[in-house]
Formats: C-alpha cells, sequence, structure tokens
C-alpha cells in the first residue's frame, strides 16, 4: 500500500457518532501520570497475552481543553477487546494552563518517549507499536513520529520511533487549518500565530513539513467530513507520495468525522483492518 489511496466501494452511511463523545464506557485498568498537570497522565489497558501490539491512542478536539480523553475510552476498551494493549493520552491543551505551544508538544514527546516501556509493562511487543490519532489527535500522533526529522538542537528531537501512525480524520498539517480557519482559530491558538506571523513554529510542528519521515503511515479519512475535510489526508498523501514515504490513504465514503472512533458504527471494520495492516 506504499503511496497508493484505497476507496472502500462499501457506504457504511452518514448516521452520526457523536453521542460516542458522551457515552459511558469502562474505566481503564490503571491511570499512570507522567508529570506534575493533572493532564499529564496515560490510561492503561493490558496486553490480553504477551506479545500483543501496542496502541498509543491521541484523542482529538482541536487541541481545545474542553475536549478530553474520556470520550475515546470506548475505543480503547474496543481495541483492547480486540486482543491490543492500549495507551490512552491526556496531555495539555488549549485553554489550560500550560497548553499550547510549547506545553502540548512537551506532553506528546513525554508519552511517545514512554511508550517502549509501557508496551514492556502492559504485556506488550515494544517493537509493535502503533501511534493512532484521532482529529488533532492524528496531527499529534504524526508529529510525534516525525520529531528525528527535527534539528538536532530542538528540544524534542528524538530517534526514529518503532512505531507506524494511524491517523483517523486526522488534522494532519495546522498550517492548513490555519489558513482554512478551522473551528474558528483552533490552530492559530495552539502555535500562539498565524503561519506567517510564527512561521518558525509551524515549521517545526507541521508533519507535513517534516516529511519525509520513512514512519508507515495510514491516513483513514470519510468524505462526509464536516470538521476536517478529507483534502487534509489527500494533501499530506500526496506530499508524502512525491517524496517516497510510505503512506497509505483510505477514503471511506459517506462516514463522518466520529464514526472513526465509534466501535458502534459501520466504520469501525475499517479502522481495524487498518490498524491489523500495520502491525502485521
Amino acid at each position: 500500500m506504499n503511496g497508493t489511496v484505497r476507496r472502500v466501494r462499501r457506504e457504511p452511511g452518514r448516521a452520526m457518532s457523536r453521542d460516542v463523545l458522551s457515552r459511558q464506557a469502562p474505566r481503564p485498568y490503571r491511570t499512570l501520570a507522567y508529570g506534575t498537570h493533572r493532564d499529564q497522565v496515560v490510561d492503561l489497558w493490558p496486553a490480553p497475552r504477551d506479545g500483543a501490539p501496542l496502541v498509543l491512542i491521541v484523542h482529538g478536539g482541536f487541541w481545545r481543553a474542553e475536549y478530553d480523553r474520556r470520550h475515546i475510552r470506548p475505543m480503547a476498551n474496543a481495541l483492547a477487546a480486540a486482543g491490543y494493549a492500549v495507551v490512552a493520552a491526556e496531555y495539555r491543551r488549549t485553554g489550560t494552563p500550560g497548553g499550547g505551544w510549547p506545553g502540548t508538544f512537551d506532553d506528546i514527546a513525554a508519552v511517545a518517549d514512554a511508550t517502549a516501556g509501557l508496551a514492556t509493562r502492559l504485556g506488550a511487543d515494544p517493537r509493535r507499536q502503533v501511534w493512532a490519532g484521532h482529529s488533532a489527535g492524528g496531527h499529534l500522533a504524526l508529529w510525534a513520529a516525525s520529531r528525528h526529522r527535527l534539528p538536532q538542537g530542538s528540544p524534542w528531537h528524538a530517534a526514529r520511533p518503532e512505531a507506524a501512525v494511524l491517523s483517523l480524520a486526522g488534522c494532519a498539517s495546522p498550517t492548513l487549518a490555519a489558513l482554512w480557519d478551522l473551528d474558528e482559530g483552533a490552530a492559530r491558538a495552539l502555535l500562539g500565530g498565524t503561519p506567517e506571523g510564527v512561521p518558525e513554529r509551524y515549521a517545526a510542528a507541521d508533519p507535513g513539513w517534516l516529511l519525509p519521515t520513512g514512519v508507515r503511515v495510514t491516513l483513514v479519512h470519510g468524505t462526509a467530513d464536516e470538521q476536517i475535510p478529507v483534502a487534509m489526508s489527500r494533501t499530506f498523501a500526496a506530499r508524502a507520495r512525491r517524496l517516497g514515504d510510505p503512506v497509505a490513504l483510505v477514503e471511506l465514503p459517506g462516514v463522518e468525522h466520529f464514526a472513526l472512533i465509534d466501535p458502534r458504527s459501520a466504520a469501525w471494520p475499517e479502522v481495524l483492518a487498518a490498524l491489523a495492516g500495520l502491525v502485521e
């Protein structure tokens, strides 16, 4: 699937899955802190068998404080039931002390650096990791896997990870998010200005500008997404393909934004299939 675009013929339908944001789900097995702020925590679900793959989930919400990790608990529990160890990351977001630039990136980098140790702790295989992000979390997962492309002097520089990335309706480019004014300036709030005003921040924070990474990436995006247009993933995939990166794009006709994190949606089997393809 290197550099390919796959459009799934079956049309799962356009029923809204927004109720997943408030749906109750079992609590995690354990919650661990990686910092002193209340949002510097990860929720854990152990591997159902030794050597299972690990999925790190980064939730979305346009990087804003009003959305937290609780809305991905249905997804986390479904992935655990499907045979994965799961780490669900919380992080400081705009509207909370320390959120935005640079705190949000500090937190995601810290979680990414901890995943190998967490995999071992949970009984999973640290060599079989997928960093999955939904919406703004898709941007952060892609960015975390791109840090080896940052300058050596960057505080976030790291070795290329032993992980693949699954971007679900991902806001892959904060630059485009700012230019398209998604969610009334969400990217500008995250980075503290416009691409013209703080270009060095966008250069460090936009995964599209850090290509090629050599990291396996699958982008899954619904064509009926009204929060983040499918053009976002198409643009990222096209740039990656020109640079020779192993990026696949799966477009789901008629699927909206929240269906990709809803285990009850008709789109969910496509999410599981994309995930399985990255851990084979």
